[in-house]
């Protein structure tokens, strides 16, 4: 990717450390915000809470790399540091209740198991070029320093956590070049004449640009779901007004275009009715139509389509209990309805169900219920479960899997009586 990009990293770290925070707390129901530690709101002016709030309130320049250069002779990227502060509030938008001091809690457990965040399998092109993976350090946040952060309209003291993420790099568009001398043989001695072999010696392939095919670096963000309002950009060079996206063989819509993005909508398709598509990795490439009527193609990416799991509920009718000598229920397994999109689009979905609780998957299930296996695709599907796979009464968020990829939502089912 051009070193240009490198001038959104600081945007694009904060972007990653909210991705990073709210994809490790799904199934907790927990909102990741950004901004100062005032309760925000949504358009309807309600507070959204519970959340986790991160607040990029200092960026200062990393003293220990100040003079470390990305190539030889050429002067040093700039390096920075960013320093955020991470707030917890509960259901009630308190940040000093025991609710919120464990959400807390959670985010420091989240942010500690993201050391280190390696940049090589990074989509944004802001931080692909960052040569250094991006340590998270706690630092010490007194109640002086909090409070100080803390002046403004709501004036009130939130408990919180300082940390810093480095090394970031700003570097120039592109590096500054030295080249040798064009007609000059390098092979020989310094002293011999010959080594001056002039037009001779020029030996340069060049293909002029104009040939070039469209060619796709990355892919953000690498994973949607397939609502109509999913959106993905294809980053690149040699996009023109005749280069069309493809997903496997399907058309995709374009909302904008320039000559290193096209920005994408998801294809215009009812996957309520349509089986041509199902939820996993599927390649992603770009069509030049050429004057002379032929087509040039890109590179292959890959986009991950994750399934929607939209509800999911016990069918009661199937609920059977297991006692201990005392007539305890000890256990209950029953079957599991679910219901939502990509969840099954055709008999060879690799579909699979775990039942997650206290930060562990319990059970793992596969058997499906039959449900007419003819009709595809399906927006509703029964797993069953028998003896062998009973849990103890108690809630579980339901982890739906299919064809490797993993839906976003996790609703809670209860096992009762």
């Amino acid at each position: 990717m051009p070193l240009s990009a490198t001038g959104n990293a600081i945007g694009a770290v904060t972007r990653l450390l909210q991705f990073q925070l709210q994809n490790s707390l799904q199934g907790n129901n927990i909102h990741v915000s950004i901004g100062r530690t005032e309760p925000p709101s949504n358009s309807f002016g309600n507070l959204i809470n519970p959340r986790l709030n991160l607040f990029l309130y200092e960026i200062h320049f990393d003293e220990h790399m100040i003079n470390v250069t990305l190539f030889e002779n050429q002067p040093p990227p700039i390096w920075i540091v960013l320093r955020y502060l991470l707030t917890a509030f509960d259901d009630n938008g308190e940040s000093d209740t025991i609710k919120a001091h464990e959400y807390l809690g959670m985010g420091i457990k989240s942010l500690q198991s993201l050391n280190f965040l390696s940049m090589k399998n990074s989509s944004d092109p802001a931080l692909i070029d960052n040569p250094e993976d991006l340590k998270i350090t706690f630092i010490e946040s007194s109640y002086e320093f909090l409070s100080k952060i803390m002046q403004g309209s709501d004036e009130k003291y939130r408990l919180s956590i300082s940390f810093e993420v480095r090394p970031i790099m700003i570097a120039f568009s592109k590096p500054l070049t030295n080249s040798f001398l064009v007609g000059i043989d390098y092979t020989k001695d310094i002293n011999d004449k010959s080594k001056i072999i002039g037009k001779e010696g020029i030996n340069l392939e060049v293909i002029p640009s104009i040939f070039a095919g469209p060619s796709i670096t990355s892919i953000f963000p690498s994973k949607i779901e397939s609502n109509p309002g999913s959106t993905f950009t294809i980053l690149g060079e040699n996009f023109d007004s005749d280069t069309i996206p493809f997903m496997n063989s399907i058309e995709i819509k374009i909302r904008s275009q320039k000559a290193n993005e096209i920005e994408c909508s998801f294809p215009s398709i009812d996957t309520t009715k349509d089986d041509s598509i199902s939820a996993g990795s599927h390649p992603i490439w770009v069509i030049k139509n050429l004057k002379n009527g032929r087509k040039r193609s890109s590179n292959i990416s890959t986009i991950d389509l994750l399934p929607t799991l939209d509800s999911a509920f016990i069918v009661d009718a199937s609920k059977k209990t297991i006692k201990d000598e005392n007539n305890k229920v000890i256990s209950i397994y029953a079957d599991i309805h679910l219901e939502g999109k990509l969840i099954m689009q055709n008999k060879n979905d690799d579909v699979i169900m775990a039942l997650y609780q206290e930060d562990k998957i319990v059970r793992i299930i596969e058997t499906l219920v039959p449900d007419n296996p003819d009709v595809w695709p399906k927006i509703s599907i029964e797993f069953h479960m028998i003896d062998k796979d009973a849990v103890k009464p108690g809630k579980y968020n339901i982890l739906l899997m299919v064809n490797g990829q993993q839906a976003q939502n996790r609703p809670i089912i209860e096992f009762n009586e």
